[in-house]
């Protein structure tokens, strides 16, 4: 609750990575899934443009919050080894949304998006959970545009 005292910039105290790396990374890894996506949407296969960007954000935050457990275990010399908490995250999520994925009588996916998108606040959940508020923050940003905006352009162009 340090931001509530000292502004916004005490969100990024205590985070290796700065606002502008952690924005670029989420943005970058948003439009290369973003590329692939537009691919699959264009041969008709069931995973598609968000699924595709989804999974992509999310694989970064995790990267992200594995890079900053890491550093920050080690400026302590720790035994531990905090990324298996991001092991488990990552397990038990995949479970649950795998769940939310089903097959239709016919040949048509369902749930694809919302899988992908269950693991994305999975991620974020575990930035908010290891501290990174300001890595959730963005996150969550580009997944919103992400799940919000781009269903709204995906079903004007596909």
């Amino acid at each position: 609750m340090d931001w509530i005292t000292n502004g916004w910039s005490a969100l990024w105290e205590g985070t290796l990575l700065a606002p502008d790396i952690i924005a670029l990374r989420t943005l970058v890894a948003a439009v290369l899934g973003g590329i692939i996506g537009i691919e699959r949407e264009l041969v008709g296969r069931p995973a598609g443009l968000r699924t595709h960007m989804l999974i992509s954000v999310s694989s970064a935050i995790f990267a992200m919050v594995a890079l900053e457990l890491f550093t920050e275990a080690t400026r302590q010399s720790s035994n531990s080894d905090p990324v298996r908490i991001i092991e488990a995250v990552t397990a038990g999520v995949a479970f649950i949304a795998a769940g939310a994925i089903f097959r239709d009588r016919g040949d048509g996916v369902h749930g694809l998006t919302t899988g992908a998108g269950l693991w994305a606040a999975g991620a974020i959940g575990t930035a908010v959970g290891a501290g990174y508020i300001a890595l959730a923050l963005v996150s969550f940003v580009v997944v919103f545009v992400i799940v919000a905006v781009i269903r709204l352009i995906e079903k004007r162009v596909f």
